[in-house]
């Protein structure tokens, strides 16, 4: 019953390929890096409005080949969807998404209002 729990809840036996992603920020940006093996770029779709990122895809099925008989066949495919509330607002127009090796990376700049600004601590005068 554990594994059949555990199994269940990484997506397993569930419709569609579940993509699993790291947020993370700098004073400058925001970066996600996102598992998209075997996925090519231009099947994913990034979209961003407002403080919401929704990064959209799919692993297409692969055919059978002629003369191959499967045993075994686990290897996730179909679509995913992930939305991200963002931290911040970000520069819409500036926003970066590169994939290599299967990993899909998107940098988001910080509104330079968001960005932290050093404040000089001047001596009162006498």
């Amino acid at each position: 019953m554990n594994r059949f729990s555990d199994d269940f809840g990484n997506g397993w036996l569930t419709q569609g390929y579940a993509a699993n992603l790291d947020l993370s920020e700098t004073n400058n940006h925001i970066e996600i890096r996102m598992d998209v093996p075997g996925i090519q770029p231009e099947e994913i779709d990034v979209e961003v409005s407002g403080n919401l990122l929704r990064i959209t895809g799919e692993r297409k099925e692969e055919h059978e080949e002629k003369g191959k008989m499967f045993h075994r066949m686990e290897r996730r495919t179909g679509s995913f969807s992930r939305s991200v509330t963002l931290p911040c607002d970000v520069e819409e127009d500036q926003i970066e998404a590169n994939c290599e090796n299967g990993v899909l990376t998107i940098t988001l700049p910080k509104c330079e209002s968001m960005k932290p600004h050093k404040i000089n601590v001047k001596p009162v005068a006498k």
